[in-house]
């Protein structure tokens, strides 16, 4: 399969990623039982169809060790050559606690073993505890990692905007921040969006299908208690649906969604991905692949095909504004997790 050109970004000078990224946060369970090995095939799966860009994290469960595992079996496969045409995304989330330069590098080696690389792609760093300001140490020693090359690239994940301001006025240079954004979640539109545009930093973006809920297999669907909810992903974005307005008014949007879908061949999924995509500062969206178990590569992909005009999405405008600001419910960006 052959993706439309615009399915790739030039994420920095020396980096292009697929815009629609494989997220592997559902190998670290409750979204199914996972087999290593079918795992490891499916990756095959996602990587010749052209989405060859993954967003993993030390604490993903195996996610590390199976990216180790398809990188080597990757290499056996087409020769070690072509493994600069695997992009591994992943995270680095600390307990609080003393950030040495020993510490941090104990993390970082302990990542590029289990992800059988040299050097990784992109280390993305969350921090749970604002008034903890260690935060900057660890990422001076990330940065020092970086330049020494260990690190290809450093970034965040769900870092609120005036942490942004901190991180950059301490001269830290950071290329994207990793965060919640939907049609339901639009809470980057206020202030990090346009701050990220300004000082050269992208978004990568998560939650963007509620977790499989912004589809037509939700559409016409009585709300759903917790008990039904399949995995815990749909279990959270639930919950974020009931702090934006609720399972009715999402019905409302889905109906809407619907509608352009149907217009334009293709599923609420494509709209609702394509609509964030073309969100300014925005790089990528992350959409979870639960290897071996469903796999949504044909529709992931199509979204590459789509083209929405501004009177397109006219129609979701009365609907969201129905909606609680989620900037004032739950804060900014990444507010959720402190």
């Amino acid at each position: 399969m052959t993706l439309a050109e615009n399915a790739r970004f030039a994420f920095t000078p020396d980096m292009t990623i697929c815009r629609v990224l494989n997220g592997m946060w559902q190998v670290s369970g409750g979204h199914g039982r996972i087999d290593s090995a079918a795992a490891v095939e499916a990756m095959f799966a996602y990587h010749e169809a052209g989405l060859s860009t993954w967003d993993l994290a030390d604490h993903y469960g195996p996610a590390e060790d199976l990216i180790g595992a398809f990188r080597r079996q990757f290499a056996a496969r087409y020769g070690e050559g072509r493994l600069g045409e695997i992009q591994a995304f992943t995270k680095w989330v600390p307990p609080p606690g003393a950030m040495t330069r020993r510490v941090v590098e104990d993390a970082i080696d302990v990542s590029r073993r289990r992800m059988g690389a040299d050097r990784l792609d992109l280390l993305q760093f969350h921090w749970w505890d604002y008034s903890d300001r260690r935060y900057l140490d660890a990422l001076k020693h990330l940065a020092d990692l970086r330049d020494e090359g260990k690190i290809r690239q450093l970034a965040l994940t769900n870092f609120d905007t005036d942490r942004l301001v901190v991180i950059v006025d301490h001269g830290i240079r950071i290329v994207s921040n990793q965060v919640q954004y939907s049609l339901v979640d639009q809470r980057p539109a206020a202030r990090m969006a346009a701050f990220c545009a300004s000082h050269g930093i992208t978004l990568l973006t998560y939650g963007t299908l509620l977790g499989g809920l912004l589809s037509e297999a939700w559409l016409g669907r009585a709300e759903p208690n917790r008990g039904s909810l399949a995995t815990i992903s749909q279990q959270k974005y639930k919950n974020m649906i009931d702090a934006w307005g609720g399972w009715t008014l999402f019905q409302q949007l889905l109906a809407a969604l619907k509608n352009i879908a149907d217009k334009h061949g293709l599923n609420i999924a494509a709209v609702g991905l394509r609509a964030i995509l073309d969100r300014p500062a925005v790089a990528g969206v992350i959409v979870g692949a639960r290897l071996g178990l469903a796999e949504h590569i044909a529709a992931n992909s199509r979204v590459f095909d789509l083209t929405l005009a501004p009177d397109d999405l006219a129609p979701l405008e009365p609907v969201i504004a129905q909606s609680r600001d989620l900037m004032r419910v739950i804060g900014d960006c990444g507010d959720e997790y402190r």
